[in-house]
């Protein structure tokens, strides 16, 4: 109906699912469309790219935050326990980003990523030896946290549009439990969508690499690239990090989902090792020349403009 030739596709595992299957509807059907995926999400999930365009800056908002949290909760001569609430469902990547605090200084003791499974009995015992030794404790922990037998330790029933599991209050629930454990004051703390939109915090090596992939989109399908996405390669030469694209099969990435290796967490599952932290650190560099007004942040207002039949 509008003759539409090219259509990039921008997003996540839904979405790079989503794209592979109108690749495929386009060959079968015989209606010449190429199609590229372009990877973006905080969750850096993707199978085949060393990382994700967003990612960066959502690790760097984290790690920021609990560097931040951390002030706060060293200042009370009381005692008391935060807990910080982290999004990732089966990943731990975001997570694991908290960690970052700590290698600067100033970040949580204790690190809980779902790739490695939940025991209640242990965070209890983690949580109170660190309070007793040190008078307060500090947690980061993935929403998406399991039990063994895979139930998410936060599951509410519900699902969303995709089938996936509804997640949210473990921060909350934790918190009570480990009050009624310890006796400790305990304050829990959601960092929610702040994660995937606080700008103001952005890595420049974050908002650099996604103009990249969008370019090397546009130049792929331009010279008759089609089912494919764009992806990330990592090239370190003298301790110095840069990064390439390359293009790889949708139907490789589609509902595949890339995990924290277990030799990035600790053997007790309550932290991450250097090898994460090398990896990440790159990706949150630099700083961002956000415009404002008003010493405000000046965001660009879009009109939605829709096409019709023949226009080009």
């Amino acid at each position: 109906k509008y003759d539409v030739r090219y259509f990039f596709y921008n997003g996540g595992n839904d979405s790079m699912d989503t794209c592979n299957k109108i690749s495929k509807f386009m060959q079968q059907s015989g209606y010449e469309c190429r199609v590229i995926g372009i990877p973006k999400t905080i969750d850096n999930d993707l199978l085949g790219t060393d990382h994700c365009p967003g990612f960066g800056s959502a690790a760097k908002f984290i790690a920021t935050s609990c560097m931040e949290v951390h002030q706060d909760l060293r200042v009370y001569d009381k005692g008391r326990v935060t807990i910080v609430e982290i999004m990732g469902r089966h990943a731990g990547w975001l997570a694991g980003s908290a960690a970052l605090a700590t290698y600067a200084g100033a970040g949580p003791d204790l690190v809980y990523l779902p790739e490695v499974p939940f025991r209640m009995e242990e965070f209890w015992q983690d949580v109170d030896r660190i309070y007793r030794q040190n008078g307060c404790c500090m947690v980061a922990v993935s929403e998406g946290v399991q039990y063994a037998d895979g139930r998410f330790v936060a599951e509410s029933g519900d699902r969303d549009v995709f089938g996936h599991t509804q997640l949210g209050g473990l921060g909350a629930m934790l918190a009570e439990s480990v009050k009624r454990q310890t006796g400790a004051k305990v304050r829990s703390i959601e960092l929610s969508l702040l994660q995937r939109c606080a700008s103001h915090v952005a890595s420049k090596t974050d908002i650099d690499e996604a103009y990249m992939a969008g370019t090397a989109a546009v130049e792929a399908a331009v010279s008759g690239q089609t089912d494919k996405m764009v992806a990330f390669e990592r090239v370190t030469e003298n301790g110095i990090y840069s990064c390439k694209t390359k293009l790889i099969g949708l139907g490789e990435v589609a509902n595949v989902e890339k995990l924290v290796p277990r030799e990035w967490i600790n053997a007790r599952g309550n932290g991450v090792e250097q090898p994460f932290i090398d990896y990440v650190l790159p990706l949150i560099q630099g700083e961002t020349a956000m415009r404002k007004e008003c010493s405000l942040p000046r965001f660009a207002k879009l009109r939605k403009v829709l096409a019709k039949p023949g226009q080009q």
